[in-house]
């Protein structure tokens, strides 16, 4: 098993910054993509941003120039940094890891980001 622990939600003005990070402990040697997820009421779960094990990144093009996901193997953490955030990234914001040979998914509890105009 995979355990997810986020930190770093809050309250920000637009236009504002926040970092997440995300620290996992179990089976890390075992871990290969890690990512993070963001849902709003009454919607999907969508994918924010996704780092290999290797580093590779890839983002929605809503985040586009303004996200930035990094990741530290050694520490089994990876982090979301959040510039120039708008109000429509507003969200429960969700830590991912994909693990073992199947590639199972293990979610964090969440964390709080709310943008305010």
């Amino acid at each position: 098993q995979v355990q997810l622990v986020e930190s770093g939600g809050g309250l920000v003005q637009a236009g504002g910054s926040l970092r997440l990070s995300c620290a996992a402990s179990g089976r890390v040697s075992s871990i290969n993509g890690m990512a993070w997820y963001r849902q709003t009421p009454g919607k999907s779960r969508e994918l924010v941003a996704k780092v290999t094990k290797g580093g590779s990144a890839n983002y929605a093009d809503s985040v586009k120039g303004r996200f930035t996901i990094s990741r530290d193997n050694a520490k089994n953490t990876v982090s979301l940094q959040m510039n120039s955030l708008k109000t429509e990234d507003t969200a429960v914001y969700y830590c991912n890891a994909q693990w073992g040979v199947a590639d199972i998914g293990s979610w964090g509890q969440g964390t709080q980001v709310t943008v305010s105009p």
